[in-house]
């Protein structure tokens, strides 16, 4: 109990055993890396999954549908780590890059030695662990929008706005995919704060300076005080996002208000 007040009511997270430093500047230091990686791995994620699923819903059982039924399942069955390890060894080990010498991509860290303020560089350091990252979600996410959009395409008011002669486009997307959403967002405000746990084979695989390689640090270590922040703060993500969840709600079902 003394050491939740002090985590929570005074901002002492404690002094990490291993690096002698304390554990809030520490997580401060990581968490802007971890911020950047999975925010770019999760906007790229929807970026594919959303157009994918809606698609698939639209032209049921098509070639496309079925290509991507078939993707999908590789993609949920593929070990993160494992996936991560096969980019590395494809783009790194065999291929070279066709622009200059060296591996076509990185094989870890955020930036090359002497080129931290180069956003290019960093981009360069981002497709792999983006890549690694976005598989298995973008898999999961097209697959239930998919599901999620054929019950909505299947309801009354759907019909309805069809005989109207509303543009076909508009049907779809405000009102389809608004109401299909909805799941979508309950898994997502449960998957984000997982983020964590992800981060802790794809930052150590692809030396990424993040919470899931300081985590993964901390835990070889003994290091207790840092293990004792992280899970605070993924137990306070847990929490943050599932009332964002409720609160987005509102917004995609008019039905729902908070008055």
């Amino acid at each position: 109990m003394k050491w939740i007040k002090a985590f929570v009511f005074e901002g002492d997270w404690g002094y990490s055993i291993k690096f002698r430093k304390p554990v809030a500047e520490m997580i401060g230091q990581r968490i802007p890396a971890t911020l950047l990686l999975f925010g770019i791995s999760f906007f790229v994620t929807l970026l594919i999954a959303i157009p994918v699923g809606v698609y698939s819903a639209i032209k049921p059982y098509s070639f496309f549908d079925n290509l991507i039924t078939t993707l999908s399942f590789a993609g949920q069955s593929v070990p993160v780590y494992w996936f991560g390890l096969l980019l590395i060894l494809v783009f790194y080990l065999k291929l070279q890059n066709p622009f200059g010498e060296g591996p076509m991509f990185p094989a870890g860290s955020m930036y090359t030695v002497g080129k931290e303020d180069n956003i290019w560089d960093l981009i360069w350091h981002l497709v792999l662990p983006v890549a690694a990252t976005s598989v298995g979600w973008v898999a999961w996410y097209s697959r239930f929008l998919r599901s999620s959009m054929r019950d909505v395409l299947n309801e009354d008011f759907i019909r309805t706005a069809r005989a109207k002669g509303l543009p076909m486009r508009l049907v779809y997307f405000r009102h389809g995919l608004r109401n299909a959403l909805l799941p979508l967002v309950t898994m997502m405000a449960l998957d984000l704060p997982a983020v964590f746990g992800g981060a802790v084979f794809i930052e150590t695989i692809f030396s990424w300076p993040g919470m899931g390689r300081l985590f993964w640090d901390a835990a070889r270590g003994r290091d207790y005080p840092v293990l004792l922040a992280v899970v605070m703060i993924e137990a306070a993500l847990i929490l943050f996002f599932n009332l964002l969840a409720d609160i987005l709600y509102g917004f995609l079902d008019p039905r729902i208000r908070y008055d």
